[in-house]
């Protein structure tokens, strides 16, 4: 098996836990947070709902300044389950596109982050996005504690919740 349709595969199975995620995000708590340091919870959902445009971008261009010093671009914020929903579909299709567009020789190519014009990651592209599904577990699971705290309902992941029996 190459590598494209691994990273394929593991996108499908990492956007059908992160759907279980954003299907149970609570209206009108986009602003909550937990503490005054972290992040507020919509921003959190919508990075679970659009972390596969980091795949595209990956692929598609040799570098993205997170932090440029012109404050950059300002993306539109979902405000129900629905739009987040509608956003991972999309981060999702344009990423198993990217995927199925290069090839395996890209991928070992190398890809810089940059930060305020600083480079702080130049690796082989598909490290770098194997560090990006690892991200996008990370907030995904950060994302189901907010949800714990919110009283919500946390669901199956990779395995059962309190609340979500399933074996995922």
């Amino acid at each position: 098996m190459r590598f494209i349709e691994l990273f394929i595969a593991e996108l499908d199975r990492e956007v059908a836990r992160s759907r279980r995620a954003l299907e149970s995000v609570p209206e009108g708590q986009s602003e909550w947070k937990p503490h005054e340091k972290s992040m507020q919870f919509g921003y959190l959902a919508n990075m679970v709902a659009t972390i596969p445009m980091w795949i595209t971008m990956i692929i598609k261009q040799d570098e993205l300044d997170i932090a440029p010093k012109d404050g950059g671009h300002e993306w539109p914020m979902p405000k129900t389950p629905a739009e987040y929903l509608e956003a991972l579909d999309k981060s999702a299709e344009d990423a198993r596109a990217a995927l199925r567009g290069t090839t395996e020789q890209h991928l070992q190519t190398h890809w810089k982050l940059l930060a305020a014009g600083q480079v702080v990651a130049d690796t082989p592209r598909h490290e770098m996005m194997r560090d990006t599904i690892n991200h996008w577990a990370h907030h995904r699971g950060q994302m189901t504690v907010y949800l714990r705290l919110m009283g919500a309902k946390v669901p199956a992941l990779y395995g059962p919740s309190a609340d979500d029996k399933r074996f995922a």
